[in-house]
């Protein structure tokens, strides 16, 4: 069977060129965000899942559920999906969505572990480095683990560098061991 995120991929990018031409990404983000939290839901996985609902009704429960952030257009986005039976692929959507617009806005979320807090200044310096670095603009979040005894962990979707001193002393053991 194919994969979630291929199958998902033509959906997204319809979405995403659509949003893009009328100026509503955010609007669609938030529609996925909301969607995609409903369809994991487990109630509503029973009630999608369902082979006695026709398609029409399982979009009818979602329309209803997340009516507050449904516009005309996202309701046949819903109607379609419900039709060629993937709601069950709204989080895939969501989360290729999100990497297309960040793209496309040139941005990029990060996150940072650290052994030790750190201060207002020292984030600001992380993320403009980072920024510079990686040609965009950062959105920084940070966490402290202990675990890692010193330095700086920095993830995003597809990077990690691991600049802890618990991965140069597993290293070194290796090193050691070998």
């Amino acid at each position: 069977m194919a994969e979630s995120n291929t199958v998902a991929r033509p959906y997204t990018k319809a979405a995403f060129e659509h949003a893009l031409a009328k100026n509503t990404l955010d609007q669609w983000s938030e529609m996925l965000a909301t969607t995609s939290v409903v369809a994991q839901d487990p109630t509503m996985r029973q009630v999608l899942g369902n082979p006695a609902q026709t398609s029409e009704q399982k979009a009818e429960v979602m329309i209803d559920v997340c009516q507050e952030q449904m516009t005309a257009e996202t309701k046949n986005f819903i109607s379609l999906l419900a039709e060629n039976q993937r709601l069950a692929l709204l989080p895939e959507i969501s989360a290729q969505f999100e990497q297309l617009k960040a793209s496309q806005q040139k941005s990029v979320d990060i996150n940072v572990t650290t052994a030790f807090d750190l201060g207002e200044q020292q984030q600001q310096k992380l993320t403009q480095a980072l920024s510079t670095k990686l040609g965009c603009e950062v959105s920084l979040t940070s966490e402290v683990d202990k675990s890692i005894i010193g330095g700086v962990i920095v993830r995003t979707d597809d990077l990690v560098i691991d600049g802890s001193i618990r991965a140069r002393l597993a290293k070194l053991a290796e090193a050691l061991s070998a």
